[in-house]
């Protein structure tokens, strides 16, 4: 019955996320998760505003969040949004700042959700070539546009950039918003929010889903300067104003206040990643510079599409993509050690074979 759909809902392709299997005994590293529980302090901290209270509307402000984003970035509270995930604040941004009457410049090959929400505000997108290293080239972002989204590290590449490259792209477009996601920051890049009191048109996204193993809570975090947090602001109470409930507000506190907790395991999952990507180059592999919790690999003697079919058989998931460019790659999120060495040694048997 899709006569009753909005003529634009019929041109939409919707985002299409990792598979989530029911598969006994599986491992999965298809969908960037942290192998790792969230700090005990955050289970606690949830545990204890469960409770009759849950009957209340949350805070609209969250302002028990953005005051902590805040003391923990050294920026004002008035400096921070959050929402539902990174998803949502991204979608919100999307929809404050990139209607314009020019293209917005982004890569040809990253996050396909914002291709997505180029659908779904009829925003549209002038896509720009990875270099030949794979890498976000500044030199693609400087030309007149309707604004600018780089995702830091890139995904699925993992590949991040400096600041200074970074700062080429502010410098480049003083009058149109430029949109850095976060999501990996974590894991081996360098965070613009740094950068935020020195560039108006700067607009960083993170989420608390990938490093703060919190994904099952939704919650993400934009920061830049006030008029950019009124533009985040207008959209969120024009759709939904009470964004993020009672417990994700207090698990997501709790997450910033364990910071021993935090920088163990993104210690922890840093030094797996590296010892894998060491790993798979002995297997024949090209594995590109990661700064993020998976590896970007390819084999030069088998399809990657036929090596995930293999491991799947195996209850090992890792996540292939059909776009043309990285056909032949594969995306392996971080798991645990013992995880990742049952992929090393499915991978070593079906490669001797």
């Amino acid at each position: 019955m899709s006569n009753f759909w909005s003529p634009r809902v019929r041109e939409l392709t919707p985002y299409v996320p990792g598979e989530q299997p029911r598969i006994e005994r599986l491992i999965k590293l298809n969908t960037n998760e942290n192998p790792y529980p969230p700090s005990p302090k955050v289970i606690a901290a949830i545990a204890a505003e469960n409770d009759e209270r849950l009957r209340l509307y949350p805070d609209p402000q969250s302002l028990r969040l953005t005051q902590a984003l805040a003391a923990y970035h050294g920026v004002a509270a008035d400096e921070v949004f959050v929402g539902n995930g990174s998803d949502e604040v991204l979608a919100h941004a999307f929809h404050a700042f990139f209607q314009q009457d020019k293209p917005i410049l982004m890569p040809a090959i990253s996050y396909s959700f914002y291709k997505v929400y180029c659908r779904l505000f009829g925003i549209e997108a002038d896509l720009q070539p990875l270099d030949a290293a794979m890498r976000v080239d500044p030199a693609g972002y400087k030309s007149p546009c309707g604004g600018v989204v780089i995702a830091n590290p890139n995904a699925p590449t993992g590949i991040a950039l400096s600041l200074a490259e970074i700062e080429e792209v502010l410098q480049a477009q003083p009058e149109r918003v430029v949109l850095i996601d976060e999501a990996y920051v974590d894991f081996g890049a360098e965070s613009a929010v740094k950068l935020v009191a020195r560039y108006p048109n700067l607009l960083v996204v993170q989420t608390f889903s990938k490093s703060r193993a919190l994904a099952g809570l939704r919650v993400g975090a934009a920061f830049g300067q006030r008029h950019l947090m009124e533009g985040l602001e207008r959209v969120k109470d024009s759709f939904n104003s009470y964004p993020l409930g009672r417990l994700s507000v207090a698990g997501a506190v709790a997450s910033l206040e364990d910071e021993d907790y935090f920088q163990a395991r993104r210690a922890q999952l840093i030094a797996t990643r590296e010892t894998l990507a060491g790993q798979l180059r002995e297997l024949g592999f090209t594995v590109l510079p990661s700064s993020t919790n998976f590896l970007f690999v390819s084999h030069p003697k088998r399809r990657a599409f036929d090596l995930a079919q293999v491991l799947r058989v195996r209850a090992i998931l890792v996540r292939h993509f059909s776009t043309l460019e990285i056909e032949n790659y594969l995306r392996i999120t971080i798991g645990t050690d013992e995880e990742c060495e049952q992929l090393r040694s499915a991978l070593a048997e079906i490669l001797a074979h």
